[in-house]
């Protein structure tokens, strides 16, 4: 096996280099003076969020961001807090029990977590999300899902 010397490898970023701290005296780039790391008139560049769309002369055009909640399980169950439902497990590899079933009032979701609690006694559970194979609910549930607000009327023929 041959063995590679060890050589350190140096990163740019625009036109100062990351292995030398900023005012260490580095020859500058064009239109940076000597130690500053900024650009001459120290003008930072704006900030743009991810997606928004540009001038040809730089300017950031501001946009309305659409506000709503995607469809994940998470978000349809936190849309549904304080309703009884039953939530079906399966555990992997488990001798005692594969499969089992939880019943009781949705207390919390999370992205990885479920809390309910059993009316009767108070007792909380936290199931894992991972598990969760699907729920059920005897009263009708509130979804919102991208682009609809609110849930759409129900038609009764």
């Amino acid at each position: 096996m041959i063995m590679q010397p060890y050589r350190p490898v140096t990163y740019s970023y625009g036109s100062m280099s990351s292995s030398m701290p900023v005012g260490s005296g580095m020859p500058a780039g064009p239109g940076m003076p000597v130690g500053s790391g900024m650009p001459v008139g120290g003008s930072v560049p704006p900030q743009v969020t991810s997606g928004s769309p540009m001038t040809p002369s730089g300017a950031v055009v501001p946009t309305q961001q659409p506000v709503f909640e995607q469809s994940y399980i998470e978000n349809i169950l936190r849309l549904n807090l304080g309703k009884v439902g039953t939530f079906y497990m399966t555990y992997e590899n488990n001798s005692q029990w594969n499969a089992k079933v939880f019943k009781g009032v949705l207390e919390a979701a999370g992205r990885d977590h479920i809390i309910i609690s059993d009316p009767s006694t108070g007792q909380r559970t936290i199931l894992l999300m991972v598990n969760l194979d699907y729920a059920t609910f005897d009263q009708p549930l509130t979804y919102q899902y991208p682009g609809v607000t609110g849930n759409p009327p129900v038609t009764r023929n």
